[in-house]
């Protein structure tokens, strides 16, 4: 698209391919590099960065609306060229979202120094490395129109996401973090909408390429699926051996609790101390 043209990053698709093959070495490396060493703890590093990016979430989200409320976008269908200056405008905001993919590298880099080994799962590289990648092509061929929806509902979840992984880091916060399930769920709603959303142009043309809408339902269909794999194994897991077991019928009983209650609640059990 000729209004793109110069931007930062955008020319060529050389350098975003090399950040990302250097983001999938720096996990493989890192992680060899951490293995017989301390974990880093990074407070202070994390809440600046998952301040920094709730804010330009923050600020993507609420230009997006501003910016298709201007160019009167159809919520339907929206083409790339009908709605002039706000189509502009749109295509700056998404060049923005395209290069908060970069910065969110740090993401799984900071999983790397602190040895948050299972947190580095096939989903969390494979979502990070290819949106990075694939921004890139929206940029340059369908910048503005129909893309816009994706990434406003990406934004406002975003907003959620990183304030929750800020607050926390602080350890005094964590026993109000209670929303974190519903995250993925937001999660998930963001993608069957944005899924809809993209089918509804090829139902009803507008003249957005057919190609792309295609090719970003099947994409959104893979995250729906790794997610919700995720999701199952995350919070629908079988309860274990101990949280099902149940205490002998002939157990005593006193005061309407179970024995065991009073031990327990100083830390021991069974005359042992709780492990």
């Amino acid at each position: 698209d000729a209004r793109v043209r110069g931007w930062f990053l955008l020319d060529s698709y050389l350098p975003t391919f090399f950040l990302t093959g250097a983001y999938l070495l720096c996990i493989w490396l890192g992680s060899k590099f951490m293995k017989d060493r301390p974990p880093f703890s990074l407070r202070a590093h994390l809440i600046v960065y998952n301040l920094g990016i709730t804010l330009l979430s923050l600020y993507m989200l609420i230009e997006l609306i501003l910016a298709t409320w201007e160019g009167g976008y159809n919520l339907q269908c929206q083409n790339l060229h009908s709605a002039g200056e706000a189509d502009i405008r749109v295509a700056k905001v998404l060049w923005w979202y395209y290069f908060s993919k970069l910065i969110e590298f740090m993401d799984t880099i900071f999983f790397v120094l602190r040895k948050k080994n299972s947190q580095i799962t096939f989903l969390h590289v494979y979502h990070h490395a290819t949106m990075f990648n694939i921004w890139w092509c929206v940029l340059n061929w369908i910048p503005c129109g129909q893309s816009f929806f994706g990434p406003t509902l990406n934004s406002f979840i975003h907003v959620l996401m990183y304030s929750y992984y800020g607050l926390s880091v602080i350890p005094s916060m964590r026993k109000y973090l209670w929303w974190k399930k519903y995250l993925t769920q937001a999660q998930l709603i963001q993608f069957l909408l944005t899924i809809a959303h993209t089918l509804s142009a090829a139902v009803k043309p507008c003249g957005f390429p057919f190609g792309c809408l295609m090719f970003q339902s099947s994409y959104m269909a893979t995250l729906v699926i790794l997610f919700i794999n995720f999701y199952i194994k995350t919070y629908q897991k079988a309860p274990s051996r101990t949280a099902i077991k149940e205490p002998p019928v002939t157990t005593e009983i006193k005061n309407g609790f179970h024995k065991d209650c009073f031990a327990a609640a100083n830390g021991f059990l069974n005359n042992k101390k709780a492990q």
